[in-house]
C-alpha cells in the first residue's frame, strides 16, 4: 500500500473512534480547533503533571506555575537561558530547571515530557539536551551557559480533565508547549533544534540528533526535476532562520510559495508525505494523528519551499505550508552544522482555535 493511502485510511479509522482531528466548523461556519484529541492523552499528560507538582517543595512550586491566562503561556522561545538577544536585554526563561530538582523530582519531570512526545520524539529531545555537554567541551564553557540541565518545567492553570490549563518544556533548541481544553490536547508551537546537527569530535562523533527532519528534505529537493527546481528553490541564498522564529503567532507574509504538490508526480508526493510524517510522529499516537488528519484534509494543498544549496554540507532552509500549518527547518549556522526545526499551527499554535470555542460555548450557557 503506498503511503499516502495509508495515512488516508489509518486517519480514517482513527477519526472514527476517540480522535476527534482535522479542522471542523462550528455553528457559525468558522473552522473549529485545528486538532483535538481526547481521551488517553489528555488524561495521562495531567497525571502526570499533577504527580510533578505533588513532588515538589512550595517553593519549587510558585517557581514551576503560573496562572492558565497569563502572558508568559506564550513568552517561548529556543535560544540559551540568560542569552544577550538586543542591547541590554536578557533573555531569563521561566519555569522550574531541572537542575533545581532532586533526582526524584526529575523522574516525575520525565514522565511530563515523555506524556507530550511518542518514542522517538522523546529520543530527539533527551539527544538535543545532551548536545549542550557537546557545546560545553566545544566552546570550554563552565557550564554556566551549556548545562543539559537548564531545561524548564512550567505548568499553566490547575491540571485537570475538565478545565483549560496548559504545560511548556523548554530549553536551548527545545520547546514544546501544550493546551489542554475539557480533555483535548493542542500540541503547537513544538520546536525541535540541534547544535551541532552532527557531532564531528569526541566519544559522540556522527550523533545526528534530527538527522531525519534533514534527509528527508533533501531526498525531496533531489527528487524535483530541472523545471520544479525553478519553482522550488524561492532564494539562492539560504535564509539565516526559521522566517516566524519565536513569534507568538505564526505568519508567512509576503514569502513566495515555492512548489505546490499539484505539481508532483506520485513519488515525489510521497516524498513530500514522508517528510510530514517525520514532523507529526514527534508526538503521541493521538496527537500524531491529528497532524496527520490536517495533512490528509490539505490533500494536494501543500507548498514545498527551498532556500540555498541543495548538496549536503551547503547552508539551506526548507519549510512545508498548508493552509492550517507550517513546518520550517534550517541549518545554516555554524557552517552549517546547527538546525532549527519548528511545526506551527496558523490558528491553533497555544489552543487559540479551542479556546475560542470553549469561551463561545461558555457565554451562551449563561
Amino acid at each position: 500500500m503506498k503511503r499516502r493511502a495509508f495515512l488516508q485510511s489509518s486517519a480514517a479509522f482513527l477519526g472514527a473512534g476517540v480522535l476527534h482531528a482535522g479542522h471542523s466548523h462550528d455553528g457559525h461556519g468558522h473552522p473549529g480547533q485545528a486538532h483535538p484529541h481526547h481521551a488517553h492523552a489528555a488524561s495521562l499528560m495531567t497525571a502526570c503533571a499533577n504527580n510533578f507538582l505533588n513532588a515538589l517543595d512550595p517553593n519549587q512550586r510558585a517557581k514551576a506555575t503560573f496562572p492558565f491566562e497569563t502572558d508568559e503561556r506564550m513568552n517561548w522561545h529556543f535560544i540559551p537561558n540568560n542569552t544577550r538577544v538586543a542591547i541590554d536585554t536578557l533573555t531569563e526563561r521561566k519555569g522550574l530547571p531541572l537542575l533545581e530538582m532532586t533526582p526524584y523530582q526529575k523522574h516525575f519531570a520525565s514522565a511530563l515530557l515523555a506524556a507530550g512526545l511518542s518514542q522517538s520524539g522523546y529520543i530527539k529531545a533527551v539527544t538535543i539536551m545532551s548536545l549542550e555537554d557537546v557545546l560545553k567541551l566545544i566552546e570550554k564553557d563552565s557550564g554556566d551557559r551549556r548545562n543539559p540541565e537548564k531545561y524548564c518545567f512550567s505548568i499553566f492553570g490547575a491540571p485537570s480533565d475538565t478545565a483549560a490549563w496548559g504545560y511548556r518544556v523548554e530549553g536551548h533548541h527545545f520547546s514544546q508547549n501544550y493546551t489542554i481544553v475539557n480533555g483535548a490536547v493542542v500540541d503547537a508551537p513544538s520546536f525541535f533544534g540541534a547544535n551541532p546537527a552532527e557531532v564531528r569530535e569526541g566519544p559522540q562523533k556522527g550523533l545526528r540528533a534530527l538527522a531525519a527532519e534533514d534527509d528527508l528534505g533533501m531526498e525531496l529537493i533531489h527528487a524535483l526535476d530541472e523545471q520544479q527546481l525553478k519553482v522550488a528553490i524561492v532564494d539562492p541564498t539560504a535564509y539565516k532562520d526559521i522566517l516566524t522564529a519565536a513569534s507568538r503567532k505564526a505568519a508567512l507574509q509576503g514569502q513566495p510559495s515555492g512548489l505546490s504538490a499539484e505539481k508532483m508526480n506520485a513519488n515525489q508526493f510521497d516524498a513530500l508525505m514522508t517528510l510530514m510524517e517525520e514532523y507529526a510522529r514527534n508526538v503521541p499516537g493521538e496527537l500524531a494523528e491529528g497532524r496527520i488528519a490536517q495533512m490528509n484534509k490539505a490533500g494536494r494543498n501543500i507548498h514545498f519551499a527551498w532556500s540555498g544549496g541543495i548538496h549536503r554540507g551547503d547552508p539551506h532552509y526548507y519549510r512545508v505550508h498548508t493552509d492550517s500549518f507550517l513546518i520550517e527547518m534550517d541549518d545554516t549556522q555554524n557552517d552549517a552544522n546547527h538546525i532549527h526545526s519548528v511545526w506551527r499551527d496558523f490558528t491553533g499554535d497555544f489552543g487559540q482555535d479551542l479556546l475560542h470555542q470553549h469561551y463561545e460555548a461558555s457565554h451562551q450557557k449563561k
